[in-house]
């Protein structure tokens, strides 16, 4: 438990601003709940600010999905109850537009470049540990974001974050609270168990009672709500072979990329800086009793190692490397590129303090051939053409699709081809169902309902698609025969698990009153003892484990305490608890672990709190 409380204590902040928003909008989908819209339909009000029904429908849309990942493919998500899931969605949002308002009233903030190191740091955008502005357009992407999106979600994460800390970091707890959540943790207990095996082979179960389960949960076997829609895709390579570039254009290129290339100069120096400790007057005679030594024949490089105040060349001998113009102080720069190879130069002034400035080396710039930039000048220039010639047509394609009452015209304005997915549902599917964007679209009253053309739809920064719905399958009662089986399978288990329950409550009377021995075995099967278990005892079922220390403390050793625990494949665990072991008392370091997780659960029920506040306190419509 106290590794427990370490993992759960240490960092949690941190991990809140970070791991909450990477972590799970990576891999979970929390972006539904944030994502800009357009839509001014209203799903509720708070305090004046508005929740689209857009938001809400990707609210949902984000539950569902979630819900898919925990209860696996298989899961047939029209069993969801929808108004569940439209409830809990609103309940969310107006949630966090609550907090995002209270974060502005305390005025918590963070600056633009606090927002870009999250970004920076976040692994899941780094490649090999550095950021990858790649990795990152292709995790955001697959969310469905923009980056202005994107930094929109973060920056409220982080407020939210902000103000989670604040209020949560200033719990507190006794020493009294302290002592007695350590007398708790610590406590082990002796039990015993005995296992009572679920039996599904003595069930007999009727026709009658499968048809009558059947009726009774109807709206639990219905086909899944899905949809198939025709599309349009437009892909930016497809203009490639539709352009071409001119040799003098070529050429132009050409004359441009060269003349951007200039000689390096391998550059050495020696600097004295001034500071609030050193005066102009003071660098500028050390510079001169360095100047006369170099007079005197003395090496540079020496002098640079015994002078230099420039850390990152001083053991070098003051030598910087080559470089290209741009990249030192303007005034540095000047003065080297008038030297001549091995001239010293007169004290130049930087903002740093005094330099002596040598040229080591010129290097001229080495020219690549026409023949050789040839194929990369070429695809520059017909990219530059690609994307204007794409953007066009995104623009035609969302004109044509917007005027348009079906696909056939686009298709036919812009030479593409109209495609028809396989159906699939609000979780998505395979192919072009797997971006959520599409689904949102296929699925939203526009599109489904009113029979619109979807706007157009980035499937990544190469491909546009337009879509329209073209067949709805709602849900529709499933035969009773294509479901008996496992309605059939279910009963069994259910009662199975009820008759090994009886059994159970008979056999704990029994021992209570006395009429069955506690030590004897029962239908053959011995008592399992276990000693001096712990809340975290390894190789117990964590259910037992659970009802094991709720359970009360014996009056006596005779007089032990009972309970039944069901198990997952309805068999049922009698526990009985023998005795309660007190433990002694936590050390120095343990009651300092004990502090800080107690203090971090009371700082979390206080934010819980502050949110009830909010709630309380707001004026919040619903529609």
């Amino acid at each position: 438990m106290l590794q427990n409380i370490r993992d759960n204590s240490q960092g949690w902040i941190a991990k809140t601003i970070i791991g909450v928003i990477v972590a799970l909008m990576a891999l979970t989908g929390f972006d539904a709940i944030f994502k800009a819209t357009t839509n001014s339909n209203e799903a509720a009000k708070v305090n004046g600010e508005n929740i689209s029904q857009n938001e809400l429908s990707q609210a949902v849309d984000m539950q569902r999905r979630q819900l898919m990942q925990q209860l696996g493919k298989d899961f047939d998500a029209s069993l969801l109850d929808e108004k569940m899931l439209r409830d809990s969605a609103l309940k969310g949002l107006i949630d966090r537009k609550l907090l995002l308002q209270g974060a502005h009233d305390a005025k918590f903030a963070f600056s633009e470049a606090a927002l870009d190191q999250v970004i920076l740091q976040t692994p899941e955008f780094q490649v090999d540990g550095k950021f990858s502005p790649e990795r990152f357009d292709q995790v955001i992407r697959q969310l469905g974001y923009s980056r202005m999106q994107f930094r929109q979600m973060l920056a409220q994460e982080m407020l939210i974050g902000q103000l989670r800390a604040g209020l949560a970091g200033s719990g507190f707890v006794t020493d009294a609270q302290v002592l007695a959540f350590a007398r708790l943790e610590k406590q082990t207990r002796d039990f015993a168990t005995l296992n009572i095996k679920a039996d599904p082979a003595s069930v007999k179960l009727t026709d009658d009672e499968v048809k009558a389960y059947y009726d009774q949960h109807a709206k639990e076997f219905m086909t899944p709500d899905q949809v198939v829609i025709d599309y349009l895709e437009l892909k930016k390579a497809s203009f490639f072979d539709q352009v071409s570039v001119k040799d003098e254009d070529l050429q132009a290129a050409y004359q441009k990329e060269i003349a951007n290339l200039s000689e390096q100069r391998r550059a050495a120096h020696i600097l004295i800086e001034v500071n609030d400790k050193v005066t102009e007057a003071q660098a500028k005679a050390k510079i001169e009793e360095i100047q006369a030594r170099l007079a005197k024949g003395e090496s540079f490089e020496a002098l640079a190692k015994e002078f230099s105040q420039d850390p990152g060349s001083a053991n070098n001998g003051g030598d910087l490397g080559y470089a290209g113009p741009g990249v030192y102080d303007p005034e540095f720069e000047k003065a080297l590129y008038a030297l001549k190879k091995d001239q010293v130069s007169a004290p130049v002034r930087t903002d740093f303090g005094l330099h002596l400035i040598k040229l080591l080396g010129v290097e001229a710039p080495e020219v690549p051939t026409f023949a050789s930039l040839k194929d990369k000048l070429t695809r520059e220039l017909k990219t530059q053409q690609v994307e204007q010639r794409f953007v066009e047509a995104t623009k035609q394609l969302e004109d044509a699709s917007f005027e348009a009452s079906d696909l056939a015209q686009p298709a036919q304005d812009l030479k593409l081809t109209v495609h028809t997915s396989a159906p699939f549902g609000r979780e998505g599917g395979e192919g072009i169902a797997a971006n959520r964007a599409v689904v949102t679209a296929a699925f939203s009253p526009e599109v489904l309902n009113e029979g619109a053309n979807s706007t157009a739809i980035e499937l990544d920064p190469e491909t546009v698609v337009v879509l329209r719905a073209k067949e709805h399958r709602k849900p529709e009662q499933l035969p009773l025969e294509s479901v008996a089986g496992p309605i059939r399978a279910q009963l069994t288990k259910e009662h199975a698990s009820a008759a090994a329950k009886t059994r159970a409550d008979e056999l704990i009377a029994s021992l209570r009153d006395g009429k069955v021995a506690l030590d004897k075995p029962v239908d053959g099967q011995g008592w399992k003892a276990t000693q001096a278990a712990t809340r975290n005892q390894e190789g117990i079922d964590p259910a037992v484990l659970q009802a094991l220390f709720r359970m009360p403390k014996p009056e006596s050793k005779d007089k032990p305490t009972f309970t039944s625990v069901t198990l997952p494949d309805g068999s049922l665990m009698v526990v009985r608890l023998n005795g309660v072991n007190e433990a002694a008392a936590p050390t120095d370091e343990e009651k300092a672990e004990y502090r800080r997780y107690l203090a971090s659960r009371v700082g979390q029920q206080d934010f819980a709190a502050y949110r009830k506040q909010l709630e309380s306190q707001a004026e919040i419509k619903r529609f």
